[in-house]
Parts: C-alpha cells; structure tokens; sequence
C-alpha cells in the first residue's frame, strides 16, 4: 500500500471519528474524564495533536517530554475557564542555529475553547502555537472533540507545523490571496522566524491538513491513545535527520491521583517518547488548609449590665495599662502595635501585620483580644491596619456585641463582614496618643542567596549563590532606612554570553556586574513614606536603588479604600552604577517615569497599565495581568512595547515573560507573609526596562483594603 492511500485511509477514519462525534447524546466531564491529557507539546491533546477539552479553571502543569534529540519543557497555565496560555523551552541536539550546535528555543502558545461540549455538540478551541517564538513549532488549529463514555473522538485542521502532512490548498484563500502561501514557507528556513516577534501575517496561512485520532479510558488510571498527526517534522527532517516514516502515533496514559502523569508512545514510526507531568489547582489543592498556628482565643462574653460601669476610666494610668497589656498581647500573635487610644466606650489599635498572609485573620485575632482587654463600657474597636513601611491604609470599625453574638453563628464570618465598615483614615484622622512598640525599630539578618538567569544560548541556567547581610532601621513611622550586601561564594552568571545591544546598557549589562562584583552593595537607601490626604499615599527614595542605578524615586498613589480601581505616577532620576556595586557612579544617567492604571477584576485577576520613560530612554507600555489565587498562588504574564524597533531592541523583539509567586505558609503551614517569587524572561535586554525600586506603594495598600479583606474574611474567626 502507498503512503498517499494509506494516508487517504487514516484521513477517511478521522472523519468518520469527527462525524461521530457530532451525534448522539453524551457528557463531556463523565466519570472517568477527569482532566484531559497533555499531550508531547504540552498542552490537552492525544500524543502530539491537540485536543479541545481545557484543564480546570486555574490549573497549572508542568511538564517535560523526550523524544529522540529533543527535550521539551513546557509550563501551561488554564488562565480562565476557557482560556490557557503556554511558555515551552526546549533543547535541540545538533540542530545548528546561529553557529550553535545545540539550539535552545522558546515559544509561546495561546488555546481558546469556542464552545463547551454538549449533549449532541463537540468541544471546539481554536489555538496558536509558538506565536512568539523562532517559529520552530509555529502553527495554528481548529479542533473538535466528542465523548462517548470511555472513548473520546478528536478531529481538527491545522496550518503551519499542522498543515505540512497531507496538506491541501487552503481554503481561506477565498478571503484574499495572502491566505495562499506562509511567508516562512518561501524562505526554506524550516519554520525558522525572527525570534520573539508576532508575526501575524502568518496566521492560518498556506496550507491546511486534517488531523484527528482517539483515546480510550481503559481504567481509571490507564488511557491509551492514537492518532493521526499531520506534522511533517520538516525542521527536524532537514536539520537533525529526524526519520518521518508514518503519520499514525500510537502511546499511553497512567494517572496517578496526586495529579502527576507518565506517558509513553511510539512516534512517525521511527522513535519512542517518554514524558511526565504535573497539575496543581491552587482552587482547591491546599497543603494544610488550617495551618499550623495556634488556636485564637474565644470572644469573651462580657456580664449582662457590665457596659454601664465607667468606674475604670477613674484611674490615672489605666490607658498606660491597657497599652501595655495589647501591646504584649499582639506580640504573642506575631503582631506589632503602633499607636492606640481608649476613650469610655471606643478605642483605636493601630497595628502592623508582618506575620499573617490574609490580614482579616490578624483583624480577627486583634479583636477577640480586644474583647478580653478591654473594659466592658468598651462597645467599638476601630483597627486600623498599618504597612509595613508605616502607612496607614484602613480603618476596620468593629462592634463587640456583634463579636459576641457571631463568633459561634454559621455564617459569622460573612454577617461580621457586613456590620464591618472599611473606611479610610484620612476620612477622619484621629491621631491616637498611646505609642506603642513599632518604632523605633531596627532589624536585621544574615543569610544565604540564590540569584538565577535563565536562557543562556550555551548554558539554559546559570545561578550564583552566597551569603546577603540585610538590615532596617525605622526611626520613627514613615521613614525607613535600609541596605543590602551580598557576597558571592559560586556562580557562573558572571559567564553568560555578552551584549551586543546598540542601545544604552542598562540592562543587558547583567553579566559584567555579577562578574565583577563579588562583594556587592546591593542596596543603600532612605525612604519617606506618607499620607498626602484622603485616598492619597505618597513616597519618596533615595540612595542605591538597585544592583545597577542609584538615584533619587518619587511616587504618589491614589487609591480608594474601597475601589478597584487605582492610579499612580512616579518620577525618577537614576545614575548607573560602577560594574562592582561599590559607591563608584558611571557616566550615563537619565529621567524616567511613569503614569500607572491599576484593576482589581473578578475572580482574582490583576491588571496594570504603565506608560512612560523606560531606563534607555524609549517610550512604551507595560501590560500586565496576574491571577492571585485564595492561597496566594500568584502567576502572571507583561508585554512592554516602546518607540524601540524590533531591530534595534535585538533578540526577543520586545520584552516580555511571565512572573510566578508561591507563598512559604503553603508549603509550610505556618502563618507567613514571605514567598517565593521569580520572573522568567525569555531573553534580557535593554528596551522596556524599569528602574527596581523597593517599596513601590500599590501591592502594600491593596492588600489592607476592601476587595482584598473582602476576600480572605472567611479567616476572621480563625
């Protein structure tokens, strides 16, 4: 049998698949279907073609596939009920690009899902892939799957990577010629692009081929698969002799409950596959949901009449008592009081939060203590939280009868929320003459560093380790003195592969400072932080600033207890550096700043835009969006576009990447406000760089204010 009739064979099977899919009825999550499979890109498919189905709603997945001189590592990310995002980074054995003999490529994939299954409708998602990379795996499909108990029935069309099996004339040509032909197709270049830009003009061009196949639950860890791939492999045919001998790829699934699953498969005919991955939900997949802290103490219930005895407020020093005893108390629970006043029936703790991940906890804690403390003619608690760099930004107004009568009610933790008031405290600003313990304050710590650098053409990782000596001093609220000094025991960052950028270096420089600077003062700052007036927060840097620039930071925040809404503007002036992070200063400096837009949205969506100067001295726009889970599982994504060209801005052709925080009480179960964050840039260079100044007001106020107590306020009682 020729391969063109066995092809037409397969072709004839897959729409038989498709065609069945379309009819009788069926549930599409039934039972034993889970979560889909992610297939050798990735991404929920068969073996190396997509499927329709999405991953639940906030899943995140790792995963790392081998086939014969290729390793795939892939992060997908489910960013909404139907719509996922994809970053791969993948190692190529002796494909020689740009005189490296080995070539590391990174790309990008979006996937949308355009209907849900049904009854008697297939799922239907249409996706890009590798939209913003080399192009080496660039390709764009349409695909629709059907279940049907235990089987599911995939079928799809493709173009790019999707349309080099089997294609045929794309019929989309009947909207305009440019639908014809791919661009990179005319070049002979193999799929290979300019790196990092989108190319739109090669969407759903040239031509297009059909792709299907099935899977079949056999147990409920077990699921075998085929398909019909209509990937040529043309890239890895002419640069690696990678053997195409058969579209059909055959392989299988086993699952394991704690979301991790092995798969192995035979490809093309010609090489075996192994991969595994990974999926969390940080919806629902938390550690120790309770933690480890100890238990709060009860509300205590005050003797009927009691309220009506003012006899205490006849001792000259009983405020002085009352201040010390909340004073000792917040210690106890990781809490530091700042100011606090008493009057006969109302009093207002001023308190810093340095311990707690979800601050109505700390409110809740505050409270009870309050309700033990405090005289019996005491009826309201106004708890206003504090930033951790002095800031007052809310005041939580609490009743105590309503303590006493919701701490054991069903839903106490809600009907507390709506007798709340979340105000501001500049609305009424009272100034409380108790000061407690918060300042003066100074603190410091001694201990060991991890730097990172990733994609490196000749090393994917490059760390440096050592030891970081930090330390604060407060002298009083608002005003912050800091540093850092970082000594470098190992590393390779400073061999990373040097600029050839024809902007300013401000960035892409990297290298030669962590080369030289084997002792580093890292930062040396002073910092005023302070309220302006009402909704209004303002803050003012100077000193080292960072690794790379010292200079002077100003920044104004309006900010609405109660809005999602936000806006900011900062101005800076900044100086670089000397390469050893001493006191020395280079010649280049310049002002930069910018306006900012803020956006707290449904569903723990974060948004911001900033417009402005960048650090090189071009104009843009940062893009960001972040997902802020429940447990404070943080991941995001920006996009910075300035008047640089992709030309000149080099490799990458505008910078961007995806930023990643996990909280330490997740993986501990103790109460901490510490994480571990990165960001992953696919390649950095100078356009679109930001000054990295710490202390930036936002993601400090946000915290303390209404939509965020909002959303963590099941943990009052806790």
């Amino acid at each position: 049998m020729t391969r063109k009739r066995f092809s037409r064979r397969i072709c004839g099977a897959v729409s038989l698949a498709a065609t069945l899919g379309t009819a009788g009825p069926a549930t599409p999550q039934d039972g034993v279907w889970t979560r889909p499979t992610l297939n050798y890109m990735g991404v929920p498919g068969i073996l190396d073609m997509p499927t329709a189905h999405p991953m639940h709603d906030g899943d995140i997945s790792v995963s790392a596939m081998g086939l014969r001189d290729t390793q795939r590592n892939v992060l997908h990310f489910q960013i909404t009920p139907r719509l996922s995002g994809v970053f791969r980074y993948v190692f190529l054995r002796d494909f020689s690009v740009n005189d490296y003999r080995n070539f590391y490529d990174r790309s990008f994939d979006l996937r949308y899902q355009i209907a849900e299954e049904g009854p008697t409708r297939p799922a239907l998602a249409i996706g890009l892939q590798d939209f913003g990379g080399t192009g080496i795996y660039a390709g764009e499909y349409i695909v629709a799957s059907k279940t049907f108990g235990r089987l599911r029935t995939t079928a799809g069309l493709g173009w790019g990577r999707f349309g080099s099996q089997g294609g045929f004339d794309n019929p989309l040509a009947i909207f305009g010629e440019g639908f014809k032909t791919r661009p990179d197709a005319e070049t002979g270049q193999a799929g290979l692009a300019q790196t990092g830009r989108v190319d739109t003009d090669h969407w759903f061009r040239g031509d297009m081929a059909v792709f299907g196949g099935l899977q079949y639950q056999a147990t409920d860890r077990l699921v075998l698969s085929a398909e019909y791939s209509s990937d040529a492999y043309d890239a890895e045919s002419e640069r690696i002799g990678f053997e195409h001998n058969s579209p059909v790829n055959v392989g299988l699934t086993y699952r394991f409950a704690s979301g991790v699953d092995l798969n192995a498969a035979y490809l093309y005919g010609s090489t075996f596959a192994l991969g595994v991955s990974y999926t969390y939900n940080p919806n629902s997949s938390v550690r120790k949901p309770s933690g480890e802290e100890a238990a709060p103490t009860p509300v205590y219930l005050r003797p009927a009449g009691s309220a009506a005895d003012l006899g205490w407020t006849a001792q000259s020093d009983v405020a002085i008592v009352l201040r010390d005893s909340v004073a000792a108390q917040l210690d106890g629970l990781g809490l530091v009081l700042e100011t606090m006043s008493v009057s006969p029936d109302r009093t207002e703790i001023r308190f810093r939060n340095p311990t707690y991940p979800y601050p109505a906890q700390a409110l809740g804690r505050v409270a009870r203590e309050l309700s033990r403390i405090m005289p019996a003619s005491v009826e309201t608690f106004d708890l206003v939280l504090v930033t951790a760099n002095g800031l007052p930004a809310s005041r939580v107004t609490i009743r105590r009868s309503d303590l006493e009568d919701l701490e054991f009610a069903p839903d106490g933790s809600w009907q507390s929320y709506a007798r709340a008031q979340i105000t501001d405290t500049e609305a009424s600003p009272t100034r409380p003459d108790l000061r407690g313990p918060a300042t003066p304050s100074f603190t410091w710590g001694l201990g060991p560093y991890l730097e990172s650098s990733y994609f490196d053409p000749r090393e994917p990782i490059r760390i440096n380790a050592g030891l970081a000596l930090r330390a604060r001093y407060e002298p009083s609220p608002g005003w912050v003195l800091g540093g850092q000094i970082r000594h470098k025991l190992t590393g390779n960052i400073g061999d990373s592969f040097r600029s050839d950028s024809v902007l300013p270096r401000v960035r892409s420089d990297a290298a030669i400072y962590a080369e030289e600077a084997e002792t580093a003062l890292t930062s040396l700052t002073a910092a005023r932080y302070f309220r302006p007036g009402e909704d209004l927060y303002g803050r003012v840097t100077v000193g080292y600033l960072e690794p790379m620039f010292a200079g002077l930071s100003g920044e104004v925040l309006w900010k609405p207890v109660g809005s999602r809404l936000a806006f900011g503007a900062e101005l800076n002036y900044a100086k670089q550096r000397d390469y050893d992070q001493q006191f020395g200063l280079r010649d280049y400096d310049t002002v930069t700043g910018h306006v900012s837009a803020y956006y707290e949205g449904e569903g723990g969506f974060l948004y911001q835009v900033d417009a402005g100067r960048y650090l090189a001295e071009d104009w843009g726009t940062t893009l960001s969006v972040d997902r802020e889970f429940n447990n404070g599982v943080r991941l995001g994504a920006f996009a910075t576009f300035t008047d640089v060209s992709f030309d000149d801005f080099g490799e990458g052709s505008f910078d961007k990447g995806i930023r990643v925080t996990v909280p330490l009480s997740l993986i501990s179960g103790r109460p901490s406000k510490e994480g571990i964050s990165r960001t992953i840039r696919p390649v950095l260079r100078d356009g679109g760089a930001r000054l990295a100044v710490d202390g930036r007001l936002y993601e400090g106020i946000r915290d303390y204010h209404q939509e965020s107590l909002e959303n963590s306020w099941g943990r009052f009682w806790r």
